[in-house]
Formats: structure tokens, sequence, C-alpha cells
């Protein structure tokens, strides 16, 4: 089958990994993220945009200095050039799926940890999922 048909809403709360890329299409990529209570995704500016989903949790998103409450439901559309991060400030995992467009991470590449994420110097690599 082409394409990616699943319950992300399942997915994105029963994930414990910091990141893991879910499908890589040619011009966007699914992956799913976790960050533990305090964490935070680390500030970052793309040349893509970017779109984030919140299924569980309650946080913070930072784009381009200006502050805003997140929680469960919410949705954060970051365009292409703009400083970002988020932070759960919660007490619970901050549970969300994000997509990029185009692909910013190789296929099916999955970080446990945000350490392991800042390690890995990886990008996306052109492949796309099966």
């Amino acid at each position: 089958m082409k394409g990616y048909v699943q319950n992300i809403e399942t997915i994105a709360t029963n994930n414990d990994d910091f990141r893991r890329v879910l499908h890589t299409a040619r011009n966007c990529q699914l992956v799913v993220m976790s960050l533990k209570p305090k964490e935070e995704i680390g500030a970052e500016v793309h040349q893509l945009d970017q779109f984030f989903r919140v299924e569980q949790g309650s946080g913070e998103v930072v784009l381009d200095g200006v502050r805003t409450a997140i929680q469960a439901g919410f949705a954060v559309v970051v365009p292409a050039g703009a400083r970002h991060n988020i932070i759960n400030t919660g007490t619970e995992p901050l549970k969300l799926y994000t997509i990029y467009a185009p692909p910013n991470h190789r296929d099916g590449v999955v970080h446990r940890t945000r350490a392991d994420a800042e390690a890995d110097t990886e990008h996306f690599d052109g492949k796309t999922s099966a």
C-alpha cells in the first residue's frame, strides 16, 4: 500500500521515544515525539514548514520569542524560518506528532532520548518509505 493510514492519536500517546519517524513521503514526513516533564525540543530554525498536534499533556510553544500555552488538542503551524521551541511545562509526558514539509530526518530514524537526537547528525537523505 502506498501512503500511510493509521490511528495517529493512539500511536502518539503510546510513543515513549523522544523522536520516531513513522512515514516519509517525497514532500512531507510524519513523526511522533514524547517530551518528559520539563524537557524541550530545543530552540531551532528550519528552512521548511512544520505542523505540530498535541495529543496528551501540556506545555508551551515559543514562536519567534512569543510564548503560548498548549495542551492536548492544540495545533501549531511553524512557518519556514521561524525560531521555535516546544517545552513540556506539565507533570506528565507531552505527546505530539509533527509533519515536516519537506522531510527533515532519515526515514525510520528513532531517537529514544533528546541526547540521542542531539548526538545524531542525520538529515533527510532523499529516501522515502516503501
